[in-house]
């Protein structure tokens, strides 16, 4: 009978070991704080951790192609529609053309076909200009500019007269600028302009503008 009590108290012994070594093993884990990772935390993955959650949708936005294909052609218009209107308004004005123009009494010229007494007209002041070009201090070329940008502008808004003063100085332009004004084809007719408008520092031009049913 002793010898069986023996025997079953070393059995529960040898029973009872490895529950009191995980106790101690945990008990060792628990002192290190962190550093302890049990078997079953050393099988979890970063799968198992993403079970359920759902993905997040692509919230980028790609740049739309057509919008700045768009802004490219608006930029070539633009430059286009600048370049059509300086071609517009200039005119190239020849140094070299001398017209048959009076050599007495002011300065005046009337185009083929048009009447002589529009003369008389622009002389007596019966045209007041809307819109006046002052060439002082200009060369000859830019005056040439300015003067075919000043009868594009003109015929653009439907403006029959201009006052182109180009003033005393040397005389350059003042010789120069009547021959340039007889070469526009846009030039009806000029006059030395009246006194309350420059007198002989100034030239009175009827321009020729387009009508609404482009007929004279």
């Amino acid at each position: 009978m002793k010898t069986f009590k023996k025997e079953l108290k070393a059995l529960k012994k040898q029973l009872s070991e490895p529950k009191r070594q995980t106790n101690q093993a945990r008990q060792g884990g628990a002192s290190k704080g962190s550093n302890f990772i049990s078997a079953e935390e050393e099988t979890f993955s970063f799968t198992d951790a993403m079970q359920g959650v759902t993905p997040l949708s692509q919230d980028k936005i790609e740049p739309d192609n057509r919008v700045e294909l768009f802004k490219k052609s608006q930029q070539v218009k633009g430059n286009h529609l600048k370049h059509s209107k300086q071609l517009a308004a200039s005119f190239d004005f020849s140094d070299m053309y001398q017209a048959a123009l009076p050599q007495e009494g002011p300065m005046r010229f009337c185009q083929e076909g048009e009447s002589t007494h529009i003369l008389k007209q622009l002389r007596r002041g019966d045209y007041s200009p809307e819109m006046t070009l002052d060439l002082h201090g200009l060369t000859r070329e830019m005056a040439k500019a300015e003067l075919a940008a000043l009868i594009h502008t003109a015929r653009k808004e439907l403006i029959d007269c201009v006052c182109v003063m180009h003033g005393f100085g040397q005389g350059v332009l003042k010789a120069a600028l009547p021959h340039y004004l007889v070469q526009h084809p846009h030039v009806r007719a000029f006059h030395q302009a009246p006194l309350e408008y420059g007198g002989q520092a100034a030239l009175l031009v009827l321009v020729d503008i387009p009508l609404q049913n482009n007929k004279r």
